[in-house]
């Protein structure tokens, strides 16, 4: 389990703590090793930039955002590639599922805008691991949504820099970045790697 340095109510797991999305037992494994409760918020995520308030534990129906300001219930993203995005502050949290279309479509800007125009602002960001501009490779429909993050993979092939593009919403708050690719470092699954159906989680909570 990564959780940053100095930080409380940030956490992202790594594959030695299971499928936090579908099994139960390393779920509840990974809530007593962090101390929170067992039940999570979650939603049906479908790679968008929905925004859902929550107040209590559960699926929150569909979406790819959702924050809090209920201290001590935690709420999910699942992925594996795409990023989890924690936005928190002393009095709320957000966690976003950013994948490229998510990315595309401003999910963890549209997240940051929820929770400051309900007067809770975040002043903290925590990207966790995902796919890198190293491995992400994409066909030319799919970089050029990008202008300004257009890279090649270590292969030499297209891709896009999804952590630079989500950095560029996080202005003006203090950032946190995991900084690993879920594609070649060891430790997460992969969808595009190993065509996995488990995922990680980011987690995040009010504590």
């Amino acid at each position: 389990m990564i959780q940053p340095p100095g930080s409380s109510g940030v956490a992202f797991s790594e594959s030695d703590d299971g499928d936090l999305r579908g099994d139960a037992k390393a779920r509840q494994r990974a809530s007593a090793a962090l101390g929170i409760p067992g039940l999570w918020a979650s939603l049906d995520q479908i790679h968008g930039n929905d925004v859902v308030r929550v107040t209590r534990p559960g699926s929150a129906g569909a979406g790819d955002a959702v924050w809090t300001s209920e201290p001590g219930l935690p709420l999910a993203v699942f992925t594996a590639d795409c990023f989890g995005v924690v936005l928190r502050s002393s009095q709320s949290v957000g966690v976003a599922h950013a994948g490229w279309r998510g990315v595309e479509g401003s999910v963890v800007g549209a997240l940051r805008y929820e929770m400051e125009s309900s007067g809770l602002p975040p002043d903290e960001a925590y990207v966790g691991p995902g796919i890198g501009p190293c491995c992400f490779e994409v066909g030319p429909e799919v970089s050029r949504r990008f202008p300004n993050f257009r890279r090649v993979t270590s292969w030499g092939s297209e891709s896009v820099d999804l952590p630079g593009a989500i950095a560029s919403e996080l202005e003006g708050l203090a950032v946190w970045t995991a900084g690993d690719c879920t594609h070649h470092d060891p430790g997460y699954f992969s969808h595009r790697r190993d065509d996995d159906a488990r995922r990680l989680a980011a987690i995040g909570w009010v504590p």
